[in-house]
């Protein structure tokens, strides 16, 4: 990889915070903050020398080691809004976090099984990933921490819409972005930055291999526009 394609990587989301940020101003990081990332695999997976947590981490203590951030994962593999909902006191509120991440959304509509007699079942209907979306904002903003709500990303790669998934996927990314300005929430979309990107860097409309190793779980490039992403929706620039 060119040393100049992380920084391209940067360029790139940051074109794109306008439009993810657009329900809540950025706040400035605080001296002491506890920064909680509430997801499934994908932020399960952060964790790891490649993963957007660390990096995040990293960035911050090079960037602002005086304000002493600390990061938490709150991720579970497989996990859907109703999960989050059912953890939050555990897994999060218990770390007393300032700032909270949930990325979530992609096992909601990825668990949706078609039944021998042709009704769907196993992920979150509409209604309930609206409401338990609401809820985990409520809960987290009355414990007395901001949240920054994520869009989902990608169940396969292409960028043209083919994807088996997309049109789903869609609707449960709109249903995030209008919970986001209904509570005032500050919104990262990170559909939209991997969009954008895999529009910009996947010409042959590959399923796979771009961002995600599986379509999905992030590969180290995905986990950097991630990380990208996040840095600038707390007002920190990502190294260059």
């Amino acid at each position: 990889m060119s040393q100049r394609r992380p920084y391209l990587v940067f360029i790139i989301a940051l074109a794109l915070l306008p439009c993810a940020c657009t329900a809540a101003r950025t706040v400035p990081l605080q001296k002491g903050d506890r920064i909680v990332f509430l997801g499934d695999s994908i932020t399960a997976g952060a964790g790891g020398k490649t993963g957007f947590i660390t990096l995040i981490q990293n960035r911050l203590d090079a960037k602002h080691p005086d304000l002493a951030a600390q990061t938490f994962n709150a991720g579970i593999s497989g996990h859907t809004v109703p999960n989050l909902q059912a953890r939050l006191d555990k897994d999060v509120l218990a770390k007393k976090p300032t700032v909270v991440f949930i990325y979530i959304g992609i096992n909601d509509v990825w668990h949706w099984r078609k039944k021998p007699d042709g009704t769907m079942s196993g992920g979150t209907p509409k209604d309930r990933y609206e409401a338990g979306l609401k809820d985990l904002i409520a809960r987290i903003t009355n414990a007395g921490a901001r949240v920054i709500l994520c869009t989902p990303t990608t169940i396969g790669e292409k960028s043209d819409g083919s994807n088996e998934r997309d049109p789903m996927l869609e609707d449960y990314s709109a249903i995030s972005r209008k919970v986001a300005k209904a509570t005032g929430t500050q919104r990262l979309d990170l559909r939209k930055a991997f969009i954008s990107y895999l529009k910009a860097h996947n010409p042959e409309q590959k399923g796979r291999g771009i961002l995600t190793h599986d379509g999905v779980h992030l590969n180290p490039q995905g986990n950097r526009l991630v990380a990208y992403g996040m840095l600038g929706a707390l007002g920190v620039k990502a190294a260059q």
